[in-house]
C-alpha cells in the first residue's frame, strides 16, 4: 500500500468522519422516516423533498453540536452554506431516488419495497460529497 493511499484511509475513517456518519446516520433515519409518513398526504417526489428537509435541520444541528466543533463560522453563515450543500445533495436523493423507483427497479423486476429501496439508495448517495462540502465551505 502507498503512504498515499494510507493517508486517503486515515482521512476517511476520522474521528471527525466517523461523527459526520453518525450524525448523518440519525438525519437519515429522520429522513428516511418522515418520508414514509409523507407520502400518506403527498406523492412521492414531493416526500422524498419534504423529508430531505426534515432530515436536513436535523443533520444541521447535529453537525453543528458534534461534528465540526472547531467552526469559526458565525451560525447563519453555516446555514447558509449548509444549505447550499445540500440543495446539491437533494438534488443527488432525488434524482436517484425516483430513477431507481420509476425505471431502474421496475425494469429489474424488483417488486418489494421499491420506493424504500429507492430513496434508501438515494439518501446514501451524497454522503462523501456532503461531507467534503461541509467540512470545506459550511464548518470551515
Amino acid at each position: 500500500m502507498t503512504s498515499g493511499s494510507l493517508g486517503v484511509r486515515r482521512k476517511l475513517a476520522s474521528p471527525q468522519f466517523l461523527k459526520f456518519l453518525l450524525a448523518g446516520g440519525v438525519a437519515a433515519a429522520v429522513n428516511f422516516g418522515s418520508r414514509i409518513v409523507f407520502s400518506h398526504w403527498m406523492p412521492f417526489s414531493a416526500a422524498i423533498v419534504t423529508a430531505y428537509i426534515a432530515g436536513m435541520i436535523t443533520a444541521f444541528v447535529l453537525t453543528k453540536l458534534f461534528v465540526f466543533t472547531d467552526s469559526v463560522r458565525p451560525t447563519w453563515q453555516s446555514a447558509v452554506f449548509f444549505t447550499l450543500v445540500n440543495l446539491v445533495a437533494v438534488l443527488q436523493t432525488w434524482a436517484v431516488s425516483v430513477i431507481l423507483a420509476y425505471y431502474v427497479l421496475p425494469w429489474l423486476g424488483v417488486t418489494w419495497h421499491p420506493m424504500e429501496i429507492a430513496h434508501f439508495v438515494g439518501v446514501v448517495v451524497p454522503v462523501f460529497t456532503s461531507y467534503v462540502g461541509h467540512k470545506e465551505l459550511t464548518f470551515k
